[in-house]
């Protein structure tokens, strides 16, 4: 419990912090947003006169205390650029960045699992040693220039779906997640490497292990004594590494919806920032960061779960 009650405070404290750190970042980049807002007729009397109603010209820790009380009501303000609440702005680019980082992530459990496995079950085979330097190569790999190949490759040289024509969730279901399945290929290839690489080095420790020998002496296979015996000892580090994955997931999808032009809230951040519609980009940028840290923080109480060596240390 006192674990649990540390590692609470802790989220909650660096929850804060990431908030404070997004609205100083916001303040110090360039440029007025009453400089959008009014376009051709910005005149500085006109400008100071919407920083007062729109409370600009406040002192930047009490627009803070502000902004952070109403964000925790739910009230995320108003967006400059589109005269409407926050929430509506963002509630139908959520879904399409929660279907890909899923997408995406159901990807990588359902490939890393069965082929690391597979690595060390044939690692003195052919298909074992180039498994491995194939992984090395795509663990290297960043998404957004994996997203630019499988765009070509698949969108303009098999013409398997095409390049900017997305398919909302609400028009077609299979449409969508079709289009939606090569920008979560992009994203999963390198998150699916690194896992293989985890849990065959997992598996690979693993099997060093005294009862490694007992099951041996058993007549155990080398397969049987893996699947009934190292796996599950095996499998903690990378349970832990695929909860904490779900977070670079959700920060890759921002990246990748660039190259493959889906509508989620990476080219609405883009968009926020570049109008100046602070609000907007604001709850975004803290949105990520608080899907990161909270999942950082469940990794760890599902650590502590599994391994109770963890709270002792």
């Amino acid at each position: 419990m006192q674990f649990v009650l540390k590692k609470t405070l802790v989220l909650l404290f660096t929850l804060l912090l990431v908030s404070l750190f997004a609205f100083l970042a916001f303040e110090l980049i360039p440029g007025d947003p009453t400089t959008m807002l009014l376009g051709s007729e910005y005149t500085p009397e006109r400008a100071a006169a919407l920083r007062e109603s729109l409370g600009l010209d406040r002192n930047v820790f009490v627009r803070f205390f502000d902004w952070l009380t109403a964000f925790v009501r739910g009230d995320m303000g108003t967006s400059y650029s589109y005269s409407m609440p926050v929430d509506e702005v963002l509630r139908g680019k959520i879904a399409v960045t929660s279907v890909l980082s899923l997408l995406s992530w159901v990807l990588v459990i359902g490939v890393s699992v069965p082929l690391g496995v597979a690595l060390v079950r044939y690692q003195n085979k052919p298909f074992g040693k180039i498994g491995v330097w194939v992984n090395q190569i795509m663990m290297a790999i960043p998404p957004f220039f994996l997203g630019i190949l499988l765009t070509y490759l698949f969108g303009l040289v098999l013409k398997l779906f095409t390049p900017g024509r997305f398919v909302p969730l609400g028009e077609s279901v299979w449409g969508c997640l079709r289009y939606l399945f090569f920008p979560a290929l992009a994203i999963s290839i390198p998150k699916i490497a690194k896992t293989v690489k985890l849990l065959r080095s997992s598996i690979l420790s693993e099997m060093k292990r005294d009862y490694v020998l007992t099951a041996y002496s058993r007549g155990n296979s080398r397969w049987m004594v893996i699947k009934n015996h190292v796996f599950r000892n095996a499998l903690l580090p990378v349970v832990t590494y695929l909860a904490m994955s779900l977070a670079d997931i959700v920060a890759s999808s921002i990246i990748v919806e660039q190259v493959f032009v889906v509508p989620g809230l990476g080219r609405l951040l883009v968009a926020s920032i570049s109008n100046r519609d602070y609000p907007v980009a604001l709850c975004i940028v803290v949105m990520i960061a608080s899907v990161v840290v909270v999942m950082n923080y469940l990794a760890d109480i599902l650590t502590q779960a599994v391994d109770p060596r963890v709270r002792l240390s």
